[in-house]
């Protein structure tokens, strides 16, 4: 039986403001196994953003379970959420988010020095989180004299590092022209495979659906039957 390294069960979100109740997320039930690719799409305001949230501990559901590496996440404890995210959850976001001072081998050590790896073991864990991206070549190199693609590379070396069991993926070939975007994805799917994570990705990007094992619709806050649904709302 193969692992399922991220859950949601009956999840739901509501925010709050004054006299303003709106419920983004109606009973969501949804996993992502260990080296399984799964897009996730959906127009503007159907709750994808504010789900990726919630299973990457950012933010807690009004009601409902989240699991993460096969453990339940409580949700009035902070510091474990925080320590869920630090341990568990690498993160891809749209805009690389580097840090334009460091090198990107120094941005890749940055982010395990975070996770509490330090000295030589957080330098040879980021060469090796290089190396699986294809830039072992690039490690000195500052982010403004990196292409997009290069760029986001790192930004997956860095979500790699520590061996995280899930990955996480905000709309990452946003940013990218098509050929970089599907090479990108191609990196994607190979290092979830290889590495056995289990990848989610949250996506306008039709081309998305070419690496993903399952597509995942949402719209309204409800779960569909698969993303073209979704996107035709």
């Amino acid at each position: 039986m193969t692992e399922k390294v991220l859950a949601v069960e009956n999840v739901t979100k509501v925010f709050e403001e004054g006299r303003q109740r709106v419920e983004v997320l109606k009973g969501i039930t949804m996993d992502v196994a260990a080296g399984e690719v799964v897009a996730l799409e959906g127009p503007s305001g159907s709750g994808k953003t504010t789900l990726l949230s919630i299973m990457g501990c950012i933010l807690t559901p009004t009601s409902g379970e989240l699991s993460v590496a096969g453990s339940p996440v409580r949700r009035s404890d902070e510091g474990a959420l925080r320590e869920v995210r630090r341990r568990s959850i690498g993160f891809v976001f749209q805009q690389y988010n580097l840090f334009p001072a460091l090198s990107a081998l120094e941005n890749v050590e940055y982010s395990l020095n975070v996770r509490g790896v330090r000295g030589r073991k957080a330098h040879e864990e980021a060469k090796r989180a290089l190396d699986l991206v294809g830039l072992g070549d690039r490690r000195g190199f500052l982010p403004r004299d990196l292409s997009g693609g290069q760029k986001q590379r790192v930004a997956i070396a860095r979500a790699l590092a520590g061996s995280p069991p899930v990955l996480l993926a905000d709309e990452p070939t946003a940013n990218l022209d098509t050929a970089t975007g599907a090479q990108v994805l191609d990196l994607f799917r190979d290092l979830a495979k290889g590495e056995r994570k289990g990848l989610l990705i949250v996506t306008h990007d039709p081309k998305v659906r070419r690496i993903a094992d399952r597509v995942v619709g949402i719209r309204d806050g409800r779960l569909v039957r698969d993303g073209a649904e979704a996107a035709a709302a």
